[in-house]
Protein backbone atom coordinates (compact mmCIF):
# COMPACT_ATOMS: atom_id res chain seq x y z
CA UNK A 1 0.00 0.00 0.00
CA UNK A 2 1.13 3.47 -0.64
CA UNK A 3 1.60 6.04 1.54
CA UNK A 4 -1.35 8.10 -0.48
CA UNK A 5 -3.41 5.29 0.10
CA UNK A 6 -2.39 5.04 3.94
CA UNK A 7 -3.44 8.45 4.04
CA UNK A 8 -7.09 8.47 2.58
CA UNK A 9 -7.83 4.77 4.81
CA UNK A 10 -6.78 6.97 7.89
CA UNK A 11 -9.51 9.73 7.02
CA UNK A 12 -12.10 6.95 5.89
CA UNK A 13 -11.69 5.22 9.26
CA UNK A 14 -11.61 8.33 11.28
CA UNK A 15 -15.11 9.37 8.99
CA UNK A 16 -13.79 13.27 9.35
CA UNK A 17 -10.98 15.44 7.57
CA UNK A 18 -7.78 15.17 9.17
CA UNK A 19 -6.16 18.31 10.24
CA UNK A 20 -3.03 19.45 8.05
CA UNK A 21 -0.70 19.10 10.29
CA UNK A 22 -1.68 15.54 10.73
CA UNK A 23 -1.36 14.98 6.91
CA UNK A 24 1.98 16.82 7.09
CA UNK A 25 2.95 14.43 9.54
CA UNK A 26 2.45 11.18 7.78
CA UNK A 27 3.60 12.54 4.50
CA UNK A 28 7.03 13.32 6.27
CA UNK A 29 7.72 11.23 9.23
CA UNK A 30 4.84 7.84 8.20
CA UNK A 31 7.90 4.81 8.90
CA UNK A 32 9.78 3.65 5.87
CA UNK A 33 7.65 5.69 3.69
CA UNK A 34 7.24 9.17 4.88
CA UNK A 35 9.52 11.95 2.82
CA UNK A 36 11.88 12.00 5.70
CA UNK A 37 12.17 8.19 6.56
CA UNK A 38 12.47 6.71 2.88
CA UNK A 39 16.33 6.30 1.41
CA UNK A 40 16.23 8.32 -1.44
CA UNK A 41 17.79 11.42 -1.91
CA UNK A 42 16.60 14.41 -0.17
CA UNK A 43 19.66 17.09 -0.67
CA UNK A 44 21.98 18.62 -3.08
CA UNK A 45 21.77 18.28 -6.80
CA UNK A 46 20.26 15.59 -7.44
CA UNK A 47 17.88 15.54 -4.52
CA UNK A 48 14.52 17.77 -3.72
CA UNK A 49 16.46 20.92 -2.52
CA UNK A 50 19.56 22.63 -2.00
CA UNK A 51 20.58 23.49 2.22
CA UNK A 52 22.94 26.56 2.71
CA UNK A 53 25.33 23.90 4.51
CA UNK A 54 25.45 21.91 0.55
CA UNK A 55 25.66 25.24 -1.10
CA UNK A 56 29.14 25.66 0.29
CA UNK A 57 31.75 24.52 3.29
CA UNK A 58 32.36 28.65 3.93
CA UNK A 59 28.51 28.30 5.50
CA UNK A 60 29.42 25.56 8.47
CA UNK A 61 32.81 27.65 8.89
CA UNK A 62 31.22 30.81 9.24
CA UNK A 63 28.42 29.27 12.10
CA UNK A 64 31.61 27.52 13.45
CA UNK A 65 33.15 31.22 14.44
CA UNK A 66 29.55 32.12 16.18
CA UNK A 67 30.17 28.57 18.04
CA UNK A 68 33.66 29.37 19.21
CA UNK A 69 32.44 32.43 20.75
CA UNK A 70 30.59 30.52 23.55
CA UNK A 71 32.63 27.55 23.57
CA UNK A 72 34.96 27.09 26.56
CA UNK A 73 36.14 23.69 26.18
CA UNK A 74 33.73 21.69 28.50
CA UNK A 75 30.73 22.93 26.44
CA UNK A 76 28.87 20.74 23.80
CA UNK A 77 26.96 20.99 20.77
CA UNK A 78 23.70 19.45 19.86
CA UNK A 79 22.69 20.06 16.19
CA UNK A 80 19.13 18.68 15.44
CA UNK A 81 18.13 16.74 12.10
CA UNK A 82 21.52 17.46 10.29
CA UNK A 83 20.82 16.14 7.06
CA UNK A 84 23.22 14.67 5.31
CA UNK A 85 25.95 15.55 7.57
CA UNK A 86 27.44 18.18 5.76
CA UNK A 87 27.10 20.73 8.34
CA UNK A 88 28.56 18.89 11.56
CA UNK A 89 31.12 17.92 9.28
CA UNK A 90 32.01 21.94 8.68
CA UNK A 91 30.99 23.16 12.12
CA UNK A 92 33.82 20.44 13.48
CA UNK A 93 36.42 21.10 10.67
CA UNK A 94 36.50 24.75 11.33
CA UNK A 95 36.22 24.61 15.02
CA UNK A 96 39.21 22.15 15.09
CA UNK A 97 41.50 24.81 13.07
CA UNK A 98 40.14 27.88 15.52
CA UNK A 99 41.36 25.05 18.84
CA UNK A 100 37.96 25.32 20.27
CA UNK A 101 36.27 21.77 19.69
CA UNK A 102 33.27 20.86 21.77
CA UNK A 103 33.45 17.97 24.15
CA UNK A 104 30.93 16.61 22.33
CA UNK A 105 29.29 17.12 19.10
CA UNK A 106 25.26 15.64 19.65
CA UNK A 107 23.32 14.67 16.52
CA UNK A 108 19.55 14.30 17.41
CA UNK A 109 18.02 12.41 14.38
CA UNK A 110 15.26 10.35 14.51
CA UNK A 111 15.49 9.03 10.85
CA UNK A 112 17.87 5.93 10.31
CA UNK A 113 18.75 6.71 6.94
CA UNK A 114 20.02 9.98 7.38
CA UNK A 115 21.37 8.87 10.46
CA UNK A 116 23.82 6.28 8.15
CA UNK A 117 24.38 9.27 5.69
CA UNK A 118 25.79 10.93 8.50
CA UNK A 119 27.78 8.60 10.02
CA UNK A 120 28.57 8.06 6.23
CA UNK A 121 29.93 11.43 5.43
CA UNK A 122 31.42 12.45 8.93
CA UNK A 123 33.49 9.05 9.24
CA UNK A 124 34.49 10.33 5.53
CA UNK A 125 35.56 13.88 6.60
CA UNK A 126 36.95 13.90 10.09
CA UNK A 127 37.43 10.17 10.97
CA UNK A 128 39.79 11.43 13.80
CA UNK A 129 36.98 13.00 15.78
CA UNK A 130 34.14 10.65 15.77
CA UNK A 131 34.53 9.34 19.15
CA UNK A 132 33.07 13.49 19.84
CA UNK A 133 30.06 12.64 17.70
CA UNK A 134 27.20 10.90 19.86
CA UNK A 135 23.32 10.50 17.87
CA UNK A 136 20.65 11.11 19.99
CA UNK A 137 17.04 9.93 19.52
CA UNK A 138 15.69 12.11 22.43
CA UNK A 139 16.36 15.71 24.27
CA UNK A 140 19.30 14.75 26.79
CA UNK A 141 18.35 16.01 30.53
CA UNK A 142 20.61 18.89 30.62
CA UNK A 143 22.71 20.16 28.54
CA UNK A 144 25.41 23.48 28.65
CA UNK A 145 26.62 24.78 25.08
CA UNK A 146 25.55 25.50 21.82
CA UNK A 147 21.72 23.75 19.94
CA UNK A 148 21.60 24.21 15.75
CA UNK A 149 18.53 24.03 13.96
CA UNK A 150 19.17 24.64 10.45
CA UNK A 151 16.07 24.72 8.27
CA UNK A 152 14.23 22.65 11.28
CA UNK A 153 11.38 24.43 12.33
CA UNK A 154 10.16 25.05 8.82
CA UNK A 155 9.80 21.14 8.17
CA UNK A 156 7.85 20.93 11.52
CA UNK A 157 3.83 19.65 10.70
CA UNK A 158 1.47 22.99 11.07
CA UNK A 159 -1.57 24.09 10.86
CA UNK A 160 -3.18 25.59 8.32
CA UNK A 161 -6.71 28.17 9.16
CA UNK A 162 -8.58 30.29 6.78
CA UNK A 163 -10.86 33.11 7.71
CA UNK A 164 -14.45 32.91 7.60
CA UNK A 165 -16.81 35.38 8.23
CA UNK A 166 -16.41 35.46 12.22
CA UNK A 167 -13.34 33.42 12.80
CA UNK A 168 -10.33 31.37 11.63
CA UNK A 169 -11.22 28.15 11.29
CA UNK A 170 -8.85 25.01 10.84
CA UNK A 171 -8.29 23.80 7.16
CA UNK A 172 -8.37 19.90 7.45
CA UNK A 173 -8.03 17.28 4.81
CA UNK A 174 -11.30 15.13 3.73
CA UNK A 175 -11.00 12.45 1.12
CA UNK A 176 -14.10 12.69 -1.38
CA UNK A 177 -14.54 10.83 -4.57
CA UNK A 178 -11.18 9.03 -3.56
CA UNK A 179 -9.06 12.53 -3.67
CA UNK A 180 -7.40 14.14 -1.23
CA UNK A 181 -9.18 17.88 -1.05
CA UNK A 182 -9.13 20.59 1.65
CA UNK A 183 -12.32 20.89 3.72
CA UNK A 184 -12.97 23.73 6.39
CA UNK A 185 -13.35 22.86 9.97
CA UNK A 186 -16.86 24.19 11.78
CA UNK A 187 -15.64 26.01 14.90
CA UNK A 188 -13.32 28.72 15.46
CA UNK A 189 -9.80 28.09 16.13
CA UNK A 190 -9.00 28.78 19.28
CA UNK A 191 -4.53 28.85 20.88
CA UNK A 192 -3.57 31.87 23.40
CA UNK A 193 -0.04 31.11 22.35
CA UNK A 194 -0.34 32.26 19.26
CA UNK A 195 -1.76 36.00 17.79
CA UNK A 196 -3.87 35.60 14.47
CA UNK A 197 -4.50 38.50 12.08
CA UNK A 198 -6.93 41.40 12.39
CA UNK A 199 -9.06 42.97 9.43
CA UNK A 200 -8.13 40.29 6.28
CA UNK A 201 -10.23 39.36 3.99
CA UNK A 202 -12.65 35.93 4.07
CA UNK A 203 -10.79 33.11 2.40
CA UNK A 204 -7.74 34.86 4.05
CA UNK A 205 -5.40 31.47 4.48
CA UNK A 206 -2.17 31.32 6.92
CA UNK A 207 -0.50 28.97 9.06
CA UNK A 208 0.32 28.11 12.58
CA UNK A 209 3.13 25.77 13.99
CA UNK A 210 1.88 24.84 17.89
CA UNK A 211 4.48 22.35 17.17
CA UNK A 212 7.51 24.80 17.06
CA UNK A 213 6.13 26.53 20.07
CA UNK A 214 6.09 23.05 22.02
CA UNK A 215 9.84 22.56 20.61
CA UNK A 216 11.00 25.44 21.97
CA UNK A 217 9.30 25.14 25.71
CA UNK A 218 11.33 21.29 25.82
CA UNK A 219 14.25 22.95 25.07
CA UNK A 220 13.94 25.71 27.63
CA UNK A 221 13.20 22.61 29.60
CA UNK A 222 16.44 20.90 29.12
CA UNK A 223 19.12 23.71 28.35
CA UNK A 224 20.79 25.03 31.65
CA UNK A 225 23.51 27.85 30.02
CA UNK A 226 24.08 27.85 26.26
CA UNK A 227 23.10 29.64 23.15
CA UNK A 228 20.36 28.44 20.32
CA UNK A 229 20.73 29.39 17.02
CA UNK A 230 18.00 28.84 14.72
CA UNK A 231 18.34 29.30 10.71
CA UNK A 232 15.02 29.08 9.07
CA UNK A 233 13.20 30.67 6.33
CA UNK A 234 10.44 33.19 7.58
CA UNK A 235 9.72 36.66 9.24
CA UNK A 236 8.50 38.55 12.06
CA UNK A 237 4.45 38.40 12.39
CA UNK A 238 3.85 41.47 10.77
CA UNK A 239 5.15 40.23 7.47
CA UNK A 240 3.89 36.68 8.23
CA UNK A 241 0.45 38.04 8.66
CA UNK A 242 0.42 40.81 5.97
CA UNK A 243 -2.99 41.12 4.02
CA UNK A 244 -1.46 40.28 0.60
CA UNK A 245 -0.06 37.03 1.85
CA UNK A 246 -3.31 35.65 1.49
CA UNK A 247 -2.31 31.96 0.20
CA UNK A 248 0.14 31.21 2.93
CA UNK A 249 3.71 30.24 3.37
CA UNK A 250 2.93 26.32 2.51
CA UNK A 251 5.45 25.24 -0.37
CA UNK A 252 6.90 21.87 -1.49
CA UNK A 253 9.82 20.86 -3.65
CA UNK A 254 10.03 18.01 -5.62
CA UNK A 255 13.10 17.93 -8.04
CA UNK A 256 13.97 21.40 -7.24
CA UNK A 257 10.64 22.54 -7.86
CA UNK A 258 8.17 24.19 -6.15
CA UNK A 259 4.59 24.35 -5.60
CA UNK A 260 1.76 24.94 -3.13
CA UNK A 261 0.26 21.80 -3.47
CA UNK A 262 0.73 19.14 -0.88
CA UNK A 263 -1.66 16.23 -2.44
CA UNK A 264 1.04 15.53 -5.25
CA UNK A 265 3.99 13.10 -5.07
CA UNK A 266 3.08 12.42 -1.48
CA UNK A 267 6.05 10.77 0.17
CA UNK A 268 8.16 12.26 -2.82
CA UNK A 269 8.35 15.60 -2.08
CA UNK A 270 8.94 18.07 0.87
CA UNK A 271 6.30 20.04 2.45
CA UNK A 272 7.33 23.34 4.19
CA UNK A 273 5.88 26.30 5.97
CA UNK A 274 7.72 29.67 6.69
CA UNK A 275 8.53 30.72 10.04
CA UNK A 276 6.60 32.76 12.40
CA UNK A 277 9.93 34.29 14.12
CA UNK A 278 7.73 36.51 16.42
CA UNK A 279 5.63 33.35 17.94
CA UNK A 280 8.91 31.63 18.37
CA UNK A 281 10.34 34.68 19.90
CA UNK A 282 7.62 35.12 22.15
CA UNK A 283 7.66 31.51 23.19
CA UNK A 284 11.47 31.61 23.73
CA UNK A 285 11.07 34.18 26.59
CA UNK A 286 8.18 32.76 28.46
CA UNK A 287 10.34 30.12 28.76
CA UNK A 288 12.97 31.76 30.16
CA UNK A 289 15.41 32.63 26.80
CA UNK A 290 16.94 35.81 26.25
CA UNK A 291 16.50 36.99 22.51
CA UNK A 292 20.32 37.45 21.90
CA UNK A 293 20.10 38.50 17.99
CA UNK A 294 18.06 38.48 14.88
CA UNK A 295 18.78 39.11 11.49
CA UNK A 296 18.75 38.37 8.18
CA UNK A 297 21.41 35.56 6.78
CA UNK A 298 23.20 37.17 5.09
CA UNK A 299 23.92 40.10 7.83
CA UNK A 300 24.92 37.44 9.88
CA UNK A 301 27.43 35.55 7.51
CA UNK A 302 28.88 39.05 6.58
CA UNK A 303 28.84 40.10 10.33
CA UNK A 304 31.12 36.78 11.45
CA UNK A 305 33.17 37.52 8.04
CA UNK A 306 32.40 34.81 5.62
CA UNK A 307 34.16 37.77 3.00
CA UNK A 308 37.38 36.82 5.09
CA UNK A 309 37.62 33.38 3.65
CA UNK A 310 37.64 34.81 -0.17
CA UNK A 311 40.53 37.15 0.89
CA UNK A 312 42.30 34.61 2.27
CA UNK A 313 42.28 31.69 -0.78
CA UNK A 314 45.25 32.24 -2.92
CA UNK A 315 44.45 30.16 -5.76
CA UNK A 316 42.29 32.30 -8.15
CA UNK A 317 40.06 29.79 -9.64
CA UNK A 318 39.26 28.52 -6.27
CA UNK A 319 38.44 32.48 -5.30
CA UNK A 320 35.63 32.52 -8.36
CA UNK A 321 34.23 29.39 -7.16
CA UNK A 322 33.82 30.47 -3.43
CA UNK A 323 32.45 33.86 -4.26
CA UNK A 324 29.81 32.54 -6.29
CA UNK A 325 29.02 30.21 -3.28
CA UNK A 326 29.06 33.27 -0.92
CA UNK A 327 26.77 35.06 -3.49
CA UNK A 328 24.18 31.99 -3.01
CA UNK A 329 24.26 32.52 0.45
CA UNK A 330 24.33 36.45 0.72
CA UNK A 331 22.29 37.76 -2.08
CA UNK A 332 18.73 38.99 -1.85
CA UNK A 333 17.71 37.23 -4.67
CA UNK A 334 19.16 33.97 -3.14
CA UNK A 335 19.19 32.72 0.78
CA UNK A 336 20.29 35.62 1.61
CA UNK A 337 16.85 38.06 2.97
CA UNK A 338 14.61 35.41 2.86
CA UNK A 339 16.74 33.27 5.45
CA UNK A 340 16.70 34.99 8.83
CA UNK A 341 18.31 33.54 11.99
CA UNK A 342 17.31 34.32 15.31
CA UNK A 343 19.44 33.71 18.75
CA UNK A 344 18.59 32.85 21.90
CA UNK A 345 20.42 32.79 25.41
CA UNK A 346 19.93 31.37 28.49
CA UNK A 347 22.66 32.15 31.76
CA UNK A 348 25.16 33.39 29.35
CA UNK A 349 26.36 36.91 28.78
CA UNK A 350 27.81 38.01 25.76
CA UNK A 351 27.71 40.17 22.90
CA UNK A 352 27.22 37.91 19.73
CA UNK A 353 29.69 38.62 16.98
CA UNK A 354 26.74 37.42 14.67
CA UNK A 355 24.70 40.41 14.98
CA UNK A 356 27.41 43.21 14.74
CA UNK A 357 26.34 44.41 11.63
CA UNK A 358 22.47 44.30 12.16
CA UNK A 359 20.12 42.97 14.45
CA UNK A 360 16.14 42.86 13.85
CA UNK A 361 15.11 42.07 16.94
CA UNK A 362 12.83 45.15 17.13
CA UNK A 363 11.11 43.69 14.01
CA UNK A 364 9.89 40.61 15.77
Amino acid sequence: MNLEQTIKNTIIQKAKPIGFDEFMELALYSPVLGYYRSGSQKFGEQGDFITAPETSDLFGYTLARQCAQVMNGENDILEFGAGSGVLAAQILFELGRLGQLPNKYYILELSAELQHRQKQTLTKVLPELMDRVVWLDALPQHFLGVVIANEVLDAMPAKRLIKTQDDFVELGVDCKDDQLVWQPFGQAYVNDQMLLPNGVDIGYTTEVNARAMAWVDALSEVIDQGLVLLIDYGMGRDEYFHPQRGEGTLRCYYQHKASDDPFVHIGEQDITTSVNFSDIADQAINGGFTIAGYATQAMFLISLGIDEYLLNESDENKRITLAQQVKQLVLPAAMGESFKVLALTKNTQVKLKGFSEQDLTYKL
